[in-house]
């Protein structure tokens, strides 16, 4: 037979081990509760007493209750500007300026590359930005290709001008 201070700090008992592990089993007692054995002159936490440690020990898992049904959220990307969109327009906008040397290339096709990547990427996440700069970024390695082929053009035409002048 025990006693037990409650969590309320009033004393209960006497009562039988076997009321004392329903009590553990409904968490109305617990490895802390100070209990007195009968015959016993000091209280001890429940933990210390061998014979009633071994009540509190952990439950497995087969007594645990079923999970319900979990609800899985999706998980928001990163946000802000993407880097491939910004990538893309700086290709752009270098890609026009080196037209008329070098053809634009590599940096018109990589900027095409880049952003379409990007818009790829934005159109999967609607919280990043950067759509307009991708867009741009398109517009201008697109444009840096038709101002290479236009010079090219230019520069062709103009030499077949200049033989047909030599020649006549």
């Amino acid at each position: 037979m025990y006693k037990i201070i409650g969590a309320d700090g009033k004393e209960y008992g006497p009562i039988a081990a076997e009321q004392l592990r329903q009590w553990i089993i409904e968490g109305r007692a617990n490895a802390q509760t100070r209990v007195l054995a009968e015959g016993a002159t000091e209280w001890k936490a429940l933990g210390e007493i061998p014979e009633l440690a071994a009540m509190i020990a952990p439950p497995s898992f087969s007594a645990m209750p079923a999970p319900g049904p979990i609800s899985i959220q999706p998980v928001a990307g990163p946000t802000g500007t993407n880097p491939l969109a910004v990538t893309g327009m700086v290709l752009g906008i270098v890609s026009v300026m080196f037209s008329c040397c070098c053809w634009g290339v590599p940096w018109n096709i990589a900027g095409i590359i880049c952003s379409a990547i990007a818009l790829s990427q934005i159109k999967s996440n609607p919280n990043q930005q950067g759509r307009e700069m991708a867009i741009a970024g398109l517009i201008l390695s697109i444009l840096g290709i038709a101002l290479a082929v236009a010079l090219g053009v230019l520069l062709s035409t103009g030499e077949i001008l200049h033989r047909f002048q030599r020649n006549f």
